[in-house]
Formats: structure tokens, sequence, C-alpha cells
């Protein structure tokens, strides 16, 4: 029958949190028993059919009562196409359980091919609300004095109320010397509907985020004096801030008072917020990527999704960078001058060609001047090796820091050679270990006293034999996150490249950068620039005289 099999069912999903499975069980036995629970998920005489789940689309769009619902119960509520489009995704996962069954229970899933509310893409911006930021400066003055500083943090990070009620004292960071948070745990139901701290939504919502030093001195404030691990906010009572009650007590009236007050006409809700705060950055012509990093989405997908008709914004930018592609002579768009890709093109018609057809075109390690090296080298430092480097730090979170960042980023990586079946020590070196404390650092190089940079850089690489014959090409163009201390692997700039007569006789041209596009077209330059220099080889005329 229906009911056993559902709520089994979602007893198996993996990967989901104890509150989201009750919230399944729930919308089981809420929104589908009443239609479905006299019939059997076998086929057969009984079962489950497709006009039955069609008649359920129209009866949760219309409001309609269930089949099994008490005539004299409330109306039900008439539910929008989304909700409509989740409920229908948990029916038709449901049903299709009994399709994959071992034996199977049917031979086809009786959602297949229901034709369901249409979503137009307005939907998400209705539900949405974006305020101004007058109209934030008119709800902060009228919240409650012991919400007002909760209602800062999330509307300077963009944090879900999870996150900004979990910070603790340990989570005041800094980043590339500028105040920041580390969001490691938030706030969240187990089945019971208890509250638990546990890892942030996704992997990417664990984060470090920088922030304005007056919310950085707000925060040391209010953490002065507590546990490392006591809340930085809890409620009138002590403990967690309960978002109901906050909404109720605090929200609520800060809202209306405003609409008094200064018309406010909007209804916000808490979440709105990160939403608003979203909008103000993109407003500011941050670019997309920076956004999604900061609130944790897991792809840039889904920031587009939810923020892409927010681009109208940049219109006169596009417009802008449009006509400089398509008139040289037309003048740089302005926001190109600060985002790192001005660049781009740099030399790339008129590249410098080396002195001798034998010379080598270097780009300059980047370490020579951006470490900074700790003025006592008798200090106690931090370690953490990263693929079988040692890279020391004075300050043990940011040697913590370095050490998470790097296994989250290298996860993908060291679970596909895990299940490839490298040894357990080449895996472990592939991670980072430590943090190790010594009393003093006796290796080469300085000594890290700020958290290094990272950049998400693309790297392309060949080699070419004398003659000119390919003798070595990678993938077009391969990507990872580098660090400062990646010397060999680091930079900054959109594109660089590079030619190297290797002692061996072969030729190599090396392109690397933070613009994708940039780097291809780069190693383009790089690849011609390396045949020129074969075609130059003293090697040349022996080695065809060998031939």
């Amino acid at each position: 029958m229906f009911e056993p099999l559902a709520l089994a069912c979602v007893d198996r999903f993996t990967g989901i949190q104890g509150d989201t499975r009750a919230k399944y069980k729930k919308d089981v036995l809420d929104n589908m028993v009443p239609w479905f629970g006299p019939y059997s998920v076998e086929d057969g005489e009984g079962s489950i059919l497709r006009s039955m789940v069609q008649d359920w689309v129209n009866d949760m769009e219309a409001g309609r009562l269930a089949p099994l619902d008490p005539r004299d119960r409330n109306p039900r509520t008439a539910y929008k196409p989304k909700t409509i489009h989740n409920k229908y995704g948990l029916l038709s996962a449901i049903l299709q359980s009994a399709v994959d069954a071992e034996p199977s229970l049917r031979a086809s899933n009786p959602c297949g091919q229901t034709r369901l509310p249409r979503l137009d893409g307005t939907e998400d911006e209705e539900e949405m609300v974006f305020l101004e930021r007058e109209e934030w400066a008119w709800l902060h003055e009228c919240l409650a004095d012991d919400a007002k500083e909760l209602g800062e943090t999330i509307a300077e990070t963009g944090f879900r109320w999870g996150d900004a009620t979990a910070l603790q004292p340990r989570d005041l960071r800094r980043r590339n010397g500028r105040p920041a948070i580390r969001v490691q745990r938030s706030w969240k139901k187990d089945e019971d509907g208890k509250s638990i701290l546990g890892p942030p939504k996704t992997r990417k919502s664990r984060r470090t985020v920088v922030i304005t030093h007056k919310l950085d001195r707000m925060l040391r404030r209010r953490a002065k004096g507590l546990a490392k691990d006591d809340l930085i906010f809890t409620g009138p009572e002590g403990g967690e801030w309960d978002p109901g009650t906050f909404r109720r007590l605090r929200w609520i009236p800060a809202i209306e008072l405003a609409a008094e007050k200064y018309g406010l006409i909007k209804r916000p809700r808490i979440h709105d917020l990160r939403h608003s705060h979203a909008s103000w950055l993109m407003a500011a012509k941050v670019p997309l990527p920076a956004i999604q990093g900061r609130l944790g989405h897991e792809s840039i997908t889904a920031t587009v999704d939810r923020y892409g008709h927010l681009l109208d914004a940049l219109d006169d930018e596009v417009m802008a960078a449009v006509e400089w592609a398509m008139d040289p002579n037309a003048p740089l768009p302005g926001f190109l001058e600060h985002s790192g890709l001005a660049s781009a093109t740099d030399g790339l018609t008129n590249v410098p060609r080396q002195m001798s057809g034998l010379a080598q075109e270097a780009w300059k390690d980047a370490s020579s001047m951006v470490q900074y090296g700790a003025e006592d080298d008798s200090e106690t430092v931090f370690v953490v090796t990263v693929d079988g480097r040692d890279v020391p730090f004075a300050d043990r979170q940011h040697a913590q820091d370095v050490a998470d960042q790097w296994n989250g980023d290298h996860a993908d990586e060291i679970d596909a050679m895990r299940a490839d079946g490298w040894s357990e020590d080449k895996i472990t070196r592939r991670g980072a270990i430590g943090p190790e404390e010594r009393e003093q650092w006796s290796g080469g190089g300085p000594v890290w006293t700020r958290m290094p940079d990272r950049e998400f850089v693309h790297t392309a690489l060949a080699s070419y034999d004398p003659d000119g014959a390919l003798s070595y090409e990678s993938l077009p163009v391969t990507s990872r996150w580098a660090w400062e201390f990646e010397p060999d692997s680091f930079t900054t700039k959109a594109a660089e490249f590079r030619t190297e007569f290797r002692p061996g006789g072969t030729t190599e041209a090396h392109a690397r950068g933070i613009n994708r596009a940039a780097v291809t077209r780069a190693f383009e330059q790089a690849r011609a620039d390396a045949l020129a220099v074969c075609s130059q080889n003293p090697n040349l005329d022996s080695v065809g005289a060998q031939a």
C-alpha cells in the first residue's frame, strides 16, 4: 500500500538532514496519503493510476479537499506552481522506488508525462523581497535594541538565519589582512524537531567571508568574555535565538513600525535580508563568482537562477563592453579597469620576442614579492604539509584555515584517487596534514604572518621536439585553486605565457592566468612562439642529419 511504502522510501533516502526527512514524512501524510492512501503501488487492481496523479496535481493547484478529507475540515491551501513541482518530485521519487524495487512492483511510474503548472520565471521574483538601502535603514531603526546587531550581521554578510545565530567567538578570523568570519556550523532540526548544531547546508556553505571593520568591532565586543564555543547571539533568556520567536516578537513589530513611521510598503521575511545583500552586491557590479562564493552557493548556476533577473543593472556595462570589442577606437569599459581583466589582451598582438632563438622568456616568481616572513626565526611556528610541501605559519588559525580550505578544494580529487585504488600514502600526501606546532622554523623560505591569497588558475602546457613535432600536450586548459605559497602555479594576472628551451632539445609553451578565455588565447600565442624557437634551434641540423 502507498503509505507504508512511501514512509519506508523516505527513511531510505540518503544524503539528507534529519529535519528534511521529517518534512518529507509530513508531506507524505498531509498531502499524499489523503489521495493515495487506499491504493496499492503494485500493478493490478486497486493500483495508483496516472489519472489519479493528474487529479492530485489539479486539486493542489485549486486548493480542493482530498478524497479522504473530512467534509467539515477547513479549506486546503492552493499551492503555487513551485510548491507543486517540489511535492510532485517527492511523489515521483517514491513511486519510482516501486518501479526499481527487486523484484519490480510495477512496470512504469504513474507520474510520467504529467503536465505541471507552468513556472514562468516570475514566481521567485514575487517570493523574494529586495530591500533598498533606505528601506533597510528604516527597518533597522525600528528593530528592538537586542535585535539590531543580529539584523546588521545578516544584512552585511548575506548569512542564512541558522549560520548567523550559530556564530561563536572562534569564528572571528582574518583573511588577507581583512576581518572575516568563518562559517563552519549552522542550526538545523533533527527528526524530532530539536535544534542541533551541525555543518552548514552544503560543502560550499563552509566558507570564509570578509566583513567591514565596523561589523568586526561589534562582533568582537559581543564576544569579549565569552568562551570560544559560546554563542555570540542569544535569545532574551539565553541559548539559541528561536526564529519563530524572533519573527513574532522582533521582526513583525519592526516592519509594522517602519510602515507607520516611514511608509514601508514591503513585507520582507528575515531571509530576504540575504536576498537584499545579493542585490546590493549586483548593483555595485560585483562579479557573479564572488557573489556565489560569499553566499555559499554550490554552483554559479544557483546564483544565476536565483538572482539572474537582477542583471539588467549591468546593461550599461554590457553595451560598453560590446562597443569596445567591435570598435578598436572605443574607450575601455570602466569596469574592466578594476576587474583584473584589462590586461587580458596585453602583448598578444605584438609579443616580445626572444633576444636569440634559444633565449628563455620566464615570468617572475610571485613568492619573491608576496610572502612576508616572521621577524624572529626562533618563534614557534605551525606547519601545514600540503601536497608534500611544508608551509610555515606564525598563527595557528591561519594554518588551520589553509589546511581546511586545501582539503575542501581537493576533496573530489582525493575521493577519485581512493576509488581508483591509489595507496593511502599517496592519497594522504595529496591532502593537507597539520598544523604541526614546532619550536622554530628551520626550513627554507619565510614564515607566513598572514593568510596567503588563493586564485582559481587556468593552465595549458605543450612541448615540441627540435623539428617542431609535438612531443607532449596536456588537456587544452586545466584549472585548479592555487595558493601564493605555490610559486610555480600561482598568479593574479588574467593571462601570461612563456616559451622555454629545455636542455634536452625540446621547447615548452606554457600559459596560465585567472581568466580562462584569455589563457586560451595566450596559449595559442605561446605555441606559435615555441614553433618559431624550434625553427632556430641549432640542434635541428644535427637531428636532420641523424635522421
